[in-house]
């Protein structure tokens, strides 16, 4: 059987021949071979481990939407940096945050 590659670009949704296809081969068995082996019991089982530590990881470190009053010209500038710029603005917050004593000698 030969892989079938699709591409699609950022925000582009699939044909429906695309997805017909996808789910034709979803009904393939599947076939293990010395280069594709079936996993064992203790393999999967350290999967499991994994996917547990990263969904209590991606839990804990969740990022939280909060409201901020900002000016005008503030949003203006921000929103001047494009796309991304709450995530830039997250990072200037959490540098001033964890370095208190330099944030307050630009405040003299």
């Amino acid at each position: 059987m030969a892989t079938k590659t699709m591409v699609l670009k950022n925000n582009q949704k699939p044909s429906k021949e695309q997805l017909m296809e996808v789910e034709r081969a979803s009904k393939n068995p599947i076939v293990f071979d010395e280069d594709a082996p079936e996993f064992t019991e203790e393999q999967l089982a350290q999967f499991k481990r994994i996917l547990t530590y990263a969904e209590n990881y991606k839990r804990e470190n969740r990022k939280q939407n909060i409201t901020l009053r900002l000016s005008p010209q503030t949003i203006k500038k921000a929103k001047s940096l494009g796309k991304g710029y709450t995530s830039i603005l997250a990072a200037i917050i959490e540098n001033a945050l964890n370095n208190p004593e330099e944030m307050m000698s630009l405040m003299k």
